[in-house]
């Protein structure tokens, strides 16, 4: 397998696989701001359950190269790209946080090859019907996403030099976020081997530029560019009630409005307890009987 694939217009995705090369496919799209080689389960578990894993770096970050004023719903071209190039014409897809609405796009417009789909701990659209889209969320997030969307010039200007002071010393994006954190989340983050695997995806997410995490924020305050309403494959939401990142209000917004959904809200899980529950979601989305919940 080549560790990149290219683009129709031309870039530069880096890919990365794990798990087992003949089992069931199963796309991981990565957090704001993530890579290819985020938390995830260990390979040998992937493979006895017999689970291959497909992640990339969206584009700007790691490997990848970028793409200007690309949309949420740009990740579905990028995608199908991948999966051609490993020869896949079906697929699960699971996308955590900010890759969350990413893998509902694909399931709304990959209707054929998206065999189910799961979003953990992820957004609603900015411009939700009937939602407060700030309502309960962290002021560090209200402020990043309220400025990407009103000030995009001024976002773009402060989120430069924190990039690359967390590229130098990963460690300060969760020092930053600490104050935050509620007691289960900062739990998760103490943990050595969990604090590992994100410090090394955080480093190779701004490894290159912090356009990655920009064009991140720009698209998931822009507009998206499908329905939620569309989807028509089974759809598992996954949410921590006491998420202070992406409300779980986002969650109900959405299971509300996608037909086929199954929702499952962790009543004392936080935002990073979607790291914990990643193993769930893929054992739904491997599951053999397709199912509406």
């Amino acid at each position: 397998m080549r560790d990149h694939v290219r683009t129709a217009d031309g870039r530069l995705l880096r890919v990365e696989t794990s798990g087992d090369p003949c089992g069931r496919p199963v796309f991981l799209l990565h957090g704001t701001p993530g890579s290819r080689v985020g938390p995830r389960p260990r390979s040998m578990f992937l493979y006895q359950r017999g689970t291959r894993l497909i992640s990339y770096d969206r584009p700007g970050y790691g490997g990848s190269d970028r793409q200007a004023g690309r949309r949420v719903v740009d990740v579905v071209q990028d995608v199908a790209v991948v999966a051609d190039a490993l020869e896949l014409d079906t697929f699960a897809v699971v996308g955590r946080s900010g890759g969350a609405p990413h893998a509902l796009a694909c399931a709304a417009l990959l209707p054929d090859r998206v065999t189910r789909a799961a979003a953990l701990v992820g957004l609603a659209p900015r411009d939700a019907e009937g939602l407060d889209w700030f309502a309960g969320m962290a002021p560090s997030n209200v402020n990043e996403f309220r400025t990407a969307s009103t000030d995009p010039e001024r976002f773009v200007a402060r989120l430069i030099p924190r990039s690359a002071a967390i590229r130098s010393d990963p460690a300060r994006l969760l020092e930053e976020l600490r104050s935050e954190l509620t007691e289960d989340d900062r739990l998760i983050v103490s943990d050595t081997g969990m604090r590992s695997m994100m410090l090394r995806n955080f480093r190779e997410a701004l490894r290159t530029s912090p356009y990655g995490w920009i064009d991140d924020a720009l698209a998931l305050t822009g507009p998206w560019g499908f329905d939620p309403a569309d989807i028509r494959v089974p759809v598992m939401l996954w949410h921590g009630g006491k998420d202070v990142f992406s409300p779980a209000s986002h969650a109900s917004w959405l299971a509300d409005r996608i037909p086929r959904v199954r929702t499952v809200v962790e009543p004392t899980a936080a935002h990073f307890s979607a790291l914990r529950a990643l193993p769930q979601a893929l054992n739904w989305l491997t599951r053999d009987t397709p199912a509406d919940g």
